[in-house]
């Protein structure tokens, strides 16, 4: 048996009205003086000063650093980072979703390791634990409240920064639907296909595990019965509570097992482009999945796929049939929930593929593929998401 690392967060609270639970959670721990981490509009509607109530009552002092953007660029981590410096803060407390959770890591590990966010893209590359983060998460998708991983845009490449990296995990993360409830129909489908995107990539990343398979595969299927329910009425408390179980799950199975081709080539278009990352995974994921399907080494993992998405007959079905099978759930699950089907509905240029295929295979994700594809084939994967039609 092959030798592991298991990464796993500190704390974390579940449930309606779990945010009750802080304040004592953060007075046992004894911090003192915090900077809340969020966007504008959850800064606008109150819901940082909700947690910074729970500061309060803990004896912690804050401020609000509001100006996180979706895809986080190192300039947003920079003036995050200067505020924290300033506030000479010891806790960051993220509310949002994976861009204000991401932030913060960062932030986190620049305060605790010196030099700039750039330092750190790869694997393993801080040497001491980040400071301490609190994750209030307001989605079901990115995961990033309980994984070792964190994404940063670099506008000057126009690419994702990816880091891997246990320094940067999360002390206490907090997933109550409260936060979640809100959610519009449009980001409760691209988080949830995001997190389905975790689960799968997991699945047959060359460093699963049955440890990482239990997560992964419980997570699939999951989504595949709540997220249309989430999308339907995002009142839905029991739709919203399993959603929010499933990414969690889905996040510990990827921390551990690593990803694969679809984040590598999502991650390299969202740095182009500025595309939301949820509706990237989604599209490129049955394409993804069909071209490693259409390899032996990886058709077999599909079979477990196939009976984490609960499909009839899984068990009997050969890797071939696994493939064809899954492809045709995931793109049922994503029309269903009304994703974008295609790269020339996002207006993505053709002529950029190659380069897009040449970052794609530079990103650390590629490394958990089932294999590493050549450049011709992530340019044909790309080609084939640009012109599919239902």
């Amino acid at each position: 048996m092959a030798l592991e690392r298991i990464n796993a967060v500190g704390t974390s609270f579940f449930g309606r009205g779990s945010i009750g639970l802080l304040p004592d959670e953060l007075k046992k721990r004894g911090f003192k003086r915090g900077l809340i981490v969020t966007d504008p509009f959850l800064y606008k509607n109150g819901t940082g000063d909700k947690v910074g109530a729970c500061l309060l009552k803990a004896g912690v002092e804050y401020a609000i650093y509001y100006l996180v953007e979706p895809n986080p660029t190192t300039m947003v981590v920079g003036d995050c980072l200067e505020a924290a410096r300033t506030l000479e803060v010891d806790l960051l407390v993220a509310v949002g979703g994976g861009s204000a959770i991401d932030t913060a890591k960062a932030v986190s590990i620049v305060m605790a390791n010196g030099g700039r966010v750039e330092d750190y893209e790869g694997v393993d590359r801080s040497l001491n634990p980040g400071i301490p983060i609190v994750a209030v998460n307001t989605t079901a998708g990115t995961g990033s409240e309980v994984t070792s991983f964190y994404i940063v845009t670099d506008p000057v490449r126009h690419s994702k920064m990816c880091m891997v990296d246990p320094n940067c995990l999360v002390t206490i993360a907090v997933n109550d639907v409260d936060f979640m409830m809100s959610m519009p129909k449009a980001l409760t489908a691209s988080t949830g296909m995001d997190a389905m995107t975790h689960a799968i990539e997991a699945a047959v990343a060359k460093r699963a595990t049955p440890y990482t398979d239990k997560d992964a595969l419980w997570a699939m299927g999951v989504i595949g019965t709540y997220l249309p329910e989430a999308v339907a009425d995002g009142n839905n408390e029991k739709a919203r509570e399993m959603m929010a179980y499933a990414e969690y799950s889905a996040g510990m199975a990827f921390s551990n097992a690593g990803l694969g081709m679809v984040h590598a080539m999502a991650h390299s278009l969202g740095g182009l482009m500025n595309l939301p990352h949820g509706i990237c995974n989604a599209v490129l994921l049955p394409f993804v999945m069909e071209f490693n399907g259409s390899k032996p080494v990886a058709a077999e993992r599909y079979k477990k796929v196939a009976e984490g998405l609960k499909l009839p007959g899984a068990a009997a079905m050969t890797g071939e049939q696994a493939v064809k099978e899954t492809v045709a759930c995931i793109r049922r699950l994503s029309k269903e929930v009304g994703i974008t089907q295609s790269l020339k509905e996002l207006k993505v240029n053709p002529e950029d593929f190659r380069a897009l295929a040449e970052v794609a295979l530079k990103d650390s994700c590629m490394e958990d593929n089932p294999f590493k594809p050549t450049v011709q084939q992530v340019i044909e994967v790309y080609r084939n998401a640009y012109e599919w039609h239902d």
